[in-house]
C-alpha cells in the first residue's frame, strides 16, 4: 500500500528544491532528479486515491479506511497548493515563462504514465495474488474445519 504521508514529504522536499532553484534561475532542465520525484509523488498520491476508494475486501472487513481515505485527502490539498504555487513561479514572465509550465506538465505526464505501466501495475499484480492466497487459505481453512466438525458428529 502505498503511503499518502510519505508520498507528501517527498513531494514537498522535491518542491521546495524546485522553488529554491527556479528563484535562483535554473532551468527546468537542469533539474530533472526534482521533476521525477515530484512527478512521481503526485503519481503515488494518485495510485493512493484509487487503492482507498477500492480498498482490498480483507482491509475493508477490517475496518480504518477512512482514515487512509482522510490522509490522501488532505496530502491530495496539499499537492494542489504546491502545484499553484509551481504554476505561478513558473509561468511567472521574469521568471521562465509559461511555455516552461507546459515543459513541466508533459514531463510529469511521461513519469505518471511510467510510474503507472511498471511500478503500480506490478503492486496490482501483487495485491491480486495477495488477495488470492488469502482467499485459498480461508477457504482451505474453513473446508477444514467443516470436515473437522462431520467428522467428529460421525464418532
Amino acid at each position: 500500500m502505498i503511503d499518502p504521508v510519505t508520498a507528501i514529504a517527498g513531494a514537498t522536499a522535491a518542491f521546495n528544491f524546485l522553488k529554491k532553484s527556479i528563484s535562483v534561475g535554473r532551468e527546468l532542465s537542469d533539474m530533472g532528479q526534482q521533476l521525477q520525484q515530484w512527478a512521481g509523488c503526485m503519481a503515488e498520491l494518485d495510485q493512493a486515491e484509487k487503492m482507498a476508494e477500492k480498498p482490498p475486501w480483507y482491509k475493508a472487513l477490517g475496518g480504518g479506511t477512512q482514515a487512509q481515505a482522510m490522509e490522501v485527502f488532505l496530502a491530495k490539498k496539499k499537492a494542489q497548493q504546491m502545484r499553484d504555487e509551481l504554476r505561478e513561479i513558473i509561468s511567472h514572465p521574469a521568471i521562465l515563462g509559461p511555455s516552461h509550465w507546459q515543459e513541466f506538465l508533459r514531463i510529469e505526464a511521461e513519469i505518471r504514465k511510467q510510474k503507472r505501466e511498471h511500478e503500480f501495475r506490478r503492486m496490482e499484480i501483487k495485491q491480486a495474488i495477495i488477495e488470492w492466497a488469502a482467499g485459498v487459505a480461508l477457504f482451505i481453512v474453513l473446508m477444514g474445519g467443516l470436515v473437522g466438525f462431520v467428522w467428529l458428529a460421525n464418532a
